[in-house]
């Protein structure tokens, strides 16, 4: 029997989940959280096989950091899978997901069936992706590594350490509009829009180092 822990913030996606994996008879919901703290003490609780986790999970921490405090710093055979089911598909969230240590990524609008069968692959180690998934992490393998400036690659850098604009700015003696200029750039070279987004895609690509 498959151990599931289901993570979303919204109790009718909760109760819909756990009605919908009750029509398969190797799937057991052995627990429940509403935000992503919950699902880290929970999982270590019930000690699931599988733990569905939703990305966006309100206040508190969200899907990814509860995907990664449950996954490391060393996992083993026991330690819980992580199946993302959300309805983002972006590329930053995908790649923010798998650096913190989920096995599959499937987005809520795919039929039972999927479900059932990711969260079997996912129970044997096996990567589980939604097709649509699957395909844009195929497209950005087969696309060429974005090139960067030298000054772009020290603001990169500075960002991975989580410095902000005026820290990164009094660093590197420039301004923070400048920054603000090069950040705006590097967004757009890596196909973000955000600042965790950016340095996740940065680490998939190796451009840190």
């Amino acid at each position: 029997m498959i151990r599931v822990l289901i993570c979303d913030d919204h109790a009718v996606v909760r109760a819909g989940l756990r009605a919908l994996l009750a029509g398969a008879d190797d799937i057991a919901v052995v627990g429940e959280a509403a935000g992503g703290q919950e699902a880290v003490v929970t999982a270590a609780s019930v000690n699931p096989d599988v733990v569905l986790m939703d990305l966006q999970l309100g206040d508190g921490i969200d899907g990814v950091e509860a995907t990664r405090r449950i996954r490391t710093p060393n996992p083993t055979p026991d330690t819980p899978r992580i199946l993302v089911l959300t309805t983002y598909d972006t590329d930053a969230d995908i790649t923010r997901a798998v650096e913190a240590g989920a096995t599959g990524y499937l987005l809520k609008a795919e039929p039972p069936d999927e479900l059932y069968a990711a969260i079997r692959a996912a129970a044997a180690g096996r990567t589980a992706l939604s097709p649509p998934v699957a395909s844009r992490m195929l497209a950005r393998l087969r696309s060429p590594r974005p090139t960067l400036t030298d000054r772009e690659r020290d603001i990169l850098a500075q960002l991975a350490q989580g410095l902000g604009n005026r820290d990164i700015a009094k660093k590197l003696f420039i301004s923070e509009a400048t920054v603000k200029t090069h950040l705006g750039r590097i967004y757009d070279k890596l196909g973000v829009d955000t600042r965790a987004g950016a340095v996740a895609v940065a680490k998939e690509q190796r451009l840190l180092g």
